[in-house]
Order: C-alpha cells, then structure tokens, then sequence
C-alpha cells in the first residue's frame, strides 16, 4: 500500500486492473523528480532542450498535430439529470458515459508506467483549498502538474488526514481523435479524460477540476470558483486593494493579471495574485475572500513580448515548458510577435521561412511555468486567509456599445452584467469576424452546471451578505473609423483607479440605465493624447443600441426556460424601462 487511505488504495488499484500498466509510480512533487522526468523525456524525444544561455532550463514539447486545444464539442458533464448539466453543456447519462469509457481505458496503458499525482489547489494549509488526485500514463502531463499546482507528500498527507479528493483519470491512448472523451461526473467528483495530451483535456487540475467540478462543489458549499484573475493595487500612500476580474478569450485578461504602471502613476505597484482562476468564500461578517487555486501559469505565448506584457516575457525566459513554438537558428523557442530572433523551424518540426503565410507557432501555443518566475508575484498568492475582494470586473470586447467602465447599481444588477457578458470574435477565432458571442462571466465553456441554477447561486449571495464587492464592467476596445480609442495595457490603471476610488465611496458617478459611468475628469487622462470628442465617445451610451442588445440577451436567456431565475429577469426589465424612457 502506498497510501494509508483506503478509499484511494482501492480506487488506484481498480484504475491498474483496468488499464494493466507495467509500472506504478506514486510522485512524491520532489525538484528530483521533476527533474528526472525531464531527463526521461529528453531521452525519448517528448522534449526538446532549447538554447540554455538565454532560456535556462527551457524545453520544447511537439503534441500531436490533431491535439492542440481543448475540444469542447467532445468535453462532457455526466448528471443522472440532463436538466443540472443545462443547455450550456454537452451532458451523456452517467452510465453510458462510464462504460463508453471503461471500453477505451481496458489495457490502454500496457507497456507503459501509471502515474498518481496526489495534488493540492490552493495553498496547503487553507481550508479554502481543496485535494485532487490525478491518474496518468505522460510524463509531460506530470511535469506540468508540478508546474501548475501543489502535489505530491504533503498534498498525499492532507488527503489522508481529510479523507476528500476528486478523482482524476487520464490516458493519452492513441491520441486517435474519434476516441477522445472529457467526460465530468460532478455528483461523483470524478473527472475521465482519454485521447488527448493537450493541457487543458489533460492537466485535470485545471479546468476539469478547478472550474468545471470546483463550480459544483461551490454550489453545495456555498462559495464560487471563478474564471476570473485576481490582482493587488498598491497606491502611493500603501493602501493595497484587491479586485478579481473575468474576461473572454483576447479581452486582455493576462494583460490585466500582470499590469505595469504606467510612467504617469508613480508610486503605484501592481502584483499577480493569480492570472486564470479564483476561488471565492464568504467569511462570518459577509465578506468574499479570495484564493488562487493554481501555482503556475499555463498561457498562450503568441502576441507576448517586452512591449505588450514585460512580466510575462520575463516569467516565460527560464524554468518553462514550451508546446507547440517554433525554433530560432540559435536554438529559442519563437511565437507571433517575439520581436527578436530568426525562426528556422515551425511548430510540427517542420523548416520554415519568415515569407510563408503559415505561422511559426500555432496560434494556442502555451508555456507552462511556475507563478512564482514573474515578477510582480504577490507573496499573498500563498496566503491561506486569501485576499478580500473589494471589487469584481466583467469585461468583453465590443467596438461600439459597452463605455469604456461603468458600475452595476446593486449586487443583484451586477449578476445580470456577468450573466450578460458578450465579445466579438476575432481573427484568432474559427468563423466570421466581428459576431457576438455570449460568455457570462467568461464561464461558458467552464460551468459545470445549469447556468440558470448558476445564477441563481451568484443572487442567493445578496440576500447572506451587505458587504459585498461592488460589480464593474470594462470594455478596452471601444473603436471609431480610426481605430481604438483607448490606448489599454498599462493605462488601464487609470480606470482601475476610479473603480478602487469608487469602491471607497472617495467620487460620485453619472447615473444612467445601465449603471453608473464616471463624471467628467474623474478618470486621470493627463499626458494622454485623446480628443475630447474620442474622450465623450468612451462613455457614450445609445438607448436604442442598448435596447437592441437588451432584447438579444432576453433571447439568450429564454434558452434556459422555467429554472432561470426571476430576479435576474426583473433586473433585465428594470434597465429594460429605465432605456425605454430616454
């Protein structure tokens, strides 16, 4: 026996009969044995060593060429109820999805070593956070586990003294795409993944388990797991501040997560308490504190450079796995937008010339390292208290209809702007350009439940508590025929200054029909070269536009029928009136 738990004994042992591998290793989450993993994958070509000079202890991983993203067409949530899994998920009966399975796990790792990474998300020693146990047949998978979370003795020792865990099982397979399942059983905390070795359908620590079963288990306990970031603000005077934010893909979330201040805001200092998650629990005077379930960062390098995010370059530059970059003639790893080097190899291996029309690196590229590299690491990501949210962020890109920012009225008004969260699409998307798409609370592709009963639970909070965080939401991408109106990145501080001045109740705001917008010369544009008409653009508000985005929401929501709760529709209805009236 390698642990003194029986319930994962037993569970470990059933997984090797069924999957008959020639080894079991139990990781004890050791730097040793990182690195003999490695050193094991060098060997068999899994990974490549990339220039060491100039990216220490950096090392290329090719997946296989069908397996590059999450698949969500084939990404399952297994209720005995159809209805809880909700038309935001794909759901299959749990008994079906269980033998479907066990026919492609029989004997799927013969010939090669079984994995059991016990794991913590969160802190240790935080009774916030919570155990998993991943099982798995790719030592790639394992050394990213360690990169991106808590495992091995101590994670195993909290798991016996605590007696919880949720099961995660995972096979590469063949990698055969018509065998490639992601199925989830929230009742019965257990995640079963095959077919694929690509992060986020293999990594199940993360989505799987971190947002989507997380979000169950945060619905019977009462808390929230977030696809949100969280970040500290310090101003001049030391005060710290702690906002947690949620965005769709290509909204400047790891932007947002790693911001630099601008040279207008001396004095101020941004820190990194997480850039992907957060976990939310309400203490006994009603407040939400905050943790980051992760330990590392597992992000899409394209686009990531000196210019657009410093402290991401500098995290990604040692210690990382890389997948899917292409290779420079001096042996380092190339993205879309790394402004320095000449890119001789593509992301299949394949030679490249910079006149091709293909990418170097595929466009979901990602590099794999611990959060403690950056640096505007906040210490407090350690912290088992968590950090006190002061305030939430919605956020989308629209080119015309969302202001620049502007705050919900009430706790109840602000479930309503994160449950009616939508962007446009980009190039970087498959289909047409410019097309809305709903994402409430960036949460779509991560509830792991109805997302009527989701809100439903989002409400149920204002009705436990007065002191929760005020609700905001920020759109960057405000456009005219010229182009964007807000410059973005680091000067994004200056509207997080208003929001943090607002929470403390210090300024007034413009009240309107969707929330409130700042008055005049509240938000510092100093040294900024906007014209005063691009200046009223940003925070102008079409009653007609509005109305029209009103009623598409209404649609949206009518998918969802009798279990959407009627709160949130009195809310649709009240800025619904307040429009109508303008």
């Amino acid at each position: 026996m390698n642990t003194t738990n029986k319930e994962l004994q037993n569970w470990v042992d059933q997984v090797a009969k069924l999957t008959n591998p020639t080894a079991v290793h139990w990781c004890d989450g050791s730097n040793q044995e990182y690195q003999n993993f490695i050193a094991q994958m060098l060997e068999s070509g899994d990974l490549l060593k990339l220039n060491h000079e100039t990216f220490p202890n950096c090392y290329l991983h090719r997946s296989d060429q069908t397996d590059v993203a999450r698949v969500e067409h084939l990404t399952f949530i297994c209720t005995s109820k159809q209805e809880d899994a909700g038309p935001n998920n794909n759901w299959m009966d749990p008994d079906e999805a269980h033998s479907k399975l066990d026919n492609l796990f029989k004997d799927c790792m013969s010939g090669r070593t079984m994995y059991v990474i016990p794991y913590c998300l969160g802190p240790i020693d935080s009774v916030y956070s919570r155990c998993g146990v991943e099982i798995t047949d790719s030592p790639y998978v394992v050394a990213n586990m360690f990169l991106m979370t808590r495992m091995g003795t101590k994670a195993l020792q909290r798991i016996e003294t605590e007696n919880k865990f949720v099961k995660g099982m995972h096979s590469i397979g063949d990698l055969n795409p018509e065998k490639r399942f992601i199925m989830h059983f929230p009742e019965e905390l257990t995640i079963r993944s095959i077919g694929s070795g690509y992060g986020g359908n293999a990594l199940l620590g993360k989505k799987c388990h971190a947002l989507r079963i997380a979000s169950w288990q945060a619905l019977k306990e009462k808390w929230l797991a977030e696809h949100m970031l969280i970040v500290e603000i310090e101003n001049p005077e030391g005060d710290k501040f702690y906002i947690a934010a949620a965005f769709p893909s290509a909204c400047g979330k790891t932007n947002l997560a790693m911001l630099i201040p601008p040279d207008t805001y001396p004095g101020w200092k941004v820190r990194t308490i997480g850039d992907d998650i957060a976990w939310l629990h309400m203490d006994n005077s009603g407040r939400f504190w905050a943790i980051n379930p992760e330990a590392g960062y597992f992000g899409v390098v394209p686009g990531t450079n000196q210019d657009t995010n410093q402290n991401a370059y500098e995290t990604l530059k040692r210690d990382a796995i890389y997948t899917n970059v292409g290779i420079t003639d001096n042996n380092e790893p190339w993205w879309e937008g790394k402004l320095e080097g000449n890119p001789t190899k593509d992301w299949k291996g394949d030679d490249y010339s910079s006149d091709s029309n293909q990418d170097c690196a595929h466009p979901n590229s990602r590099f794999t390292v611990s959060a403690k590299n950056n640096p505007g690491y906040s210490e407090l990501a350690d912290s088992p208290s968590g950090v006190p949210i002061c305030a939430i962020i919605f956020g989308g890109r629209r080119s015309e209809l969302a202001p620049l920012v502007y705050e919900a009225k009430d706790w109840n008004h602000g479930v309503l702007v994160g449950a009616s969260v939508g962007s446009e699409t980009t190039a970087a998307a498959a289909g047409d350009v410019g097309i809305v798409r709903r994402d409430p609370m960036a949460m779509k592709p991560f509830c792991g439940y109805n997302f009527a009963d989701y809100w439903r639970h989002w409400l149920s909070f204002s009705e436990q508590s007065q002191n929760l965080p005020k609700i905001f939401h920020v759109n960057w991408f405000r456009k005219n025929d010229q182009g964007f109106l807000w410059p973005g990145f680091g000067e994004n501080l200056r509207v997080l200054d208003w929001i943090i001045q607002r929470c403390q109740n210090k300024i007034d705001a413009k009240e309107t029909p969707i929330g409130y917008v700042p008055i005049k010369g509240d938000i510092d544009t100093s040294g900024l070269d906007i014209a005063d008409e691009n200046l009223d653009a940003l925070f102008t508000i079409d009653p007609d536009q509005w109305l029209a985005e009103m009623n598409e929401i209404k649609e949206y929501f009518n998918e969802f029928g009798e279990r959407l709760p009627k709160q949130l529709l009195n809310e649709h209805a009240k800025v619904v009136d307040a429009l109508s009236k303008k």
